[in-house]
């Protein structure tokens, strides 16, 4: 089998939403993503309207219905509004479906030529957990990277310094795990790039097991998150009880500058998850050297983790939309090459907070 990668990246994250044109427009008024394209009726396109916004290199399409009887109505009805499809960019669709199909455990669906704005798009669409799909899109025959169905639109939003896509975590059922990274390294080419169990993912009333998966030197980052038994409701089990079925849980969005792009989210009206101040008394007592004021980070709730080679800065949002289910991690990575493993106590612990307030601890 040939070595060389033949997957690139990611190249975009589309969420099945009730309303496209309000998901796309508090994106871009409190995110700060720019719109990019449109695709519905006045493009030729008669079932579906979806907005295509960007900031640095992550890409996000917003798609909602026309007709309540579509799938996608369907979809939002049962789960909510959440992500559909991590698409992953190819370099040459034949040759990944057919390394693909040579590990002979997963069957990529048939390669399919679509007209776009500035040429064409080859993909093939192959399943994940749940409902979620990865649809590896090959733009080699195109000028751009517009999806089919979708004209460029004018818009330029102040951006808020987000650049890439860190890493994107699913959510999936108890005893679960271990299959589906599977399917991500038997399946696909991925390889194992650390885990964690529940002795290292826990507090007084939940816990977690994680395993992180990765492809050609962290190219593309998943890491499989599920339930473990605990006295109370881990906030897992919560996001796969209202959105009844495994599914992307967060997004961590990269930035240079995380004080900055944290400040400039709260004054657009982001909400960010609430650390307590014990957090940040014991992180003056472990921490040697940071860049960053440690006062200025209590102040913006940020999160510090370190490793053999450096440190991390990570923060969340609450989520995004009206059930407990899909939210944004904010990351900036100082050589640091972990996922806040020192955090986890305090994060759950501010999640069950939440979860305590909705009822569901």
């Amino acid at each position: 089998m040939d070595d060389a990668p033949y997957l690139a990246k990611v190249d975009s994250v589309e969420f099945l939403v009730g309303s496209a044109k309000q998901w796309a427009y508090f994106h871009e008024k409190a995110m700060g993503f720019s719109p990019l394209a449109y695709a519905g009726p006045e493009t030729g396109v008669r079932d579906k309207v979806s907005y295509l916004m960007k900031q640095g290199d992550v890409k996000v399409i917003f798609t909602s219905y026309l007709n309540p009887d579509s799938p996608i109505a369907e979809h939002v009805r049962t789960h909510g509004d959440g992500v559909k499809d991590i698409s992953i960019e190819v370099p040459e669709i034949d040759r990944a479906v057919v390394e693909i199909g040579k590990r002979g455990m997963i069957k990529p669906g048939k390669i399919s030529t679509q007209e776009t704005h500035s040429g064409k798009m080859r993909v093939s669409v192959i399943p994940t957990y749940g409902e979620t799909v990865h649809t590896l899109k090959d733009f080699s025959d195109s000028s751009n990277t517009l999806p089919s169905g979708f004209e460029p639109i004018e818009g330029k939003s102040h951006g808020t310094g987000i650049g890439k896509i860190d890493h994107i975590v699913g959510n999936v059922d108890d005893r679960k795990m271990d299959s589906w990274a599977q399917y991500y390294i038997r399946g696909l080419g991925f390889e194992q790039l650390m885990s964690f169990e529940d002795k290292d993912i826990s507090t007084k009333y939940s816990a977690l097991r994680s395993k992180v998966v990765h492809y050609n030197d962290r190219s593309i980052i998943f890491p499989i998150n599920e339930p473990a038994l605990g006295l109370k409701k881990s906030q897992i089990q919560e996001y796969l009880d209202y959105y009844k079925t495994p599914g992307v849980q967060h997004v961590a969005l990269h930035t240079d500058d995380i004080i900055r792009t944290v400040t400039e989210l709260k004054e657009r009206g982001i909400e960010f998850l609430y650390t307590p101040g014990s957090y940040y008394d014991a992180l003056h007592k472990r921490v040697d050297h940071i860049d960053e004021d440690l006062d200025t980070l209590q102040k913006l709730n940020i999160l510090v983790d370190f490793d053999e080679f450096g440190y991390m800065l990570q923060i969340f949002t609450k989520p995004m939309g009206d059930r407990p289910t899909f939210f944004y991690e904010i990351i900036e990575r100082k050589g640091g090459r972990s996922f806040g493993k020192g955090n986890f106590k305090a994060l759950f612990e501010a999640i069950e907070t939440e979860q305590n307030k909705r009822g569901n601890l």
